[in-house]
C-alpha cells in the first residue's frame, strides 16, 4: 500500500510539473504600433544588415533565412508578439548560439530596439507611415547621415565593405557622390547598380540627398 501510494504521488507531481510548462508568451491581439512603419523603420535594417550579398539574400539565404521582404522575414525566426522568444532577435542580441551579423559589427542599440518594438507590437506589415519624410531637411547630420546609416552602412562598412565602398563618414559619402555614382545608384538609373539592393529609397528621401548635393554637400 505504501509503495503504491508513493508511486501514485510521484505520478501526480510529475503531471503537475508537466502541466505547468508554458510556451513563451505571445500577444494574443497584436495590433501594431502606430509609431512604427515596417517599410520605413524595419525593412531597411534587415536589407542593409542581413540581406546583403552572401548572407540572407535570395541567392544564399544562409541557414534557410531570406530577410529581404516582409513575407520572408516573418516566415521563420519571428514569434509574433514576443521578441525574446524570436530566434532572429536572439541572434542580433547575442543570446542565441550563433550571433548575427556574423562577420560584421553588431547592430546598434537603436536598431535592435526598433526590431524588438516591432516584434512585440505584433510584427505587422503596415502601420502609420504618414509624415515620414521632409525633403527640406537636407542638412548632412540631420537629414543625409541618418539615411545613409539606415540604408547603406550595413553593407558599406567594416574591413570588407561591399564593392570596396565605405560610407561611414562625411568624406566617404561625399566621395561616393563625386566618384562612385551614388546619386545614380539610389535613383536606380539604368546602367548603374541600384542601391540599396532590393529596396528603393522613397522619392522624398532621394530628394533630400539630391538637395544636399545641389547645395554643395556641406558638412552641416
Amino acid at each position: 500500500m505504501t509503495k503504491r501510494f508513493f508511486l501514485a504521488c510521484s505520478i501526480l507531481i510529475a503531471g503537475i510539473f508537466a502541466a505547468c510548462t508554458h510556451k513563451p508568451y505571445v500577444n494574443p491581439n497584436p495590433t501594431g504600433d502606430a509609431s512604427l512603419c515596417f517599410e520605413r523603420d524595419i525593412l531597411p535594417i534587415f536589407v542593409s544588415e542581413c540581406a546583403k550579398s552572401g548572407c540572407h539574400d535570395a541567392q544564399r539565404h544562409e541557414e534557410g533565412y531570406m530577410l529581404d521582404s516582409y513575407e520572408h522575414i516573418v516566415r521563420k525566426g519571428i514569434v509574433v508578439g514576443n521578441a525574446a522568444a524570436s530566434k532572429i532577435y536572439q541572434s542580433i542580441t547575442g543570446t542565441a548560439e550563433e550571433k548575427m551579423p556574423r562577420d560584421a559589427a553588431a547592430l546598434s542599440s537603436d536598431k535592435i530596439a526598433l526590431i524588438k518594438e516591432w516584434i512585440d507590437a505584433g510584427a505587422v506589415k503596415d502601420s502609420n507611415c504618414a509624415g515620414i519624410c521632409d525633403s527640406n531637411n537636407f542638412a548632412y547630420n540631420s537629414g543625409v547621415k541618418p539615411l545613409v546609416e539606415k540604408y547603406c552602412t550595413g553593407c558599406h562598412s567594416g574591413s570588407a565593405p561591399q564593392g570596396s565602398v565605405t560610407l561611414t563618414s562625411y568624406n566617404a559619402v561625399k566621395d561616393a557622390v563625386l566618384n562612385k555614382s551614388l546619386i545614380q545608384c539610389i535613383n536606380y538609373t539604368p546602367g548603374y547598380n541600384g542601391m540599396p539592393q532590393g529596396l528603393h529609397l522613397s522619392n522624398c528621401e532621394v530628394r533630400q540627398i539630391e538637395k544636399w548635393v545641389d547645395a554643395g554637400m556641406p558638412n552641416n
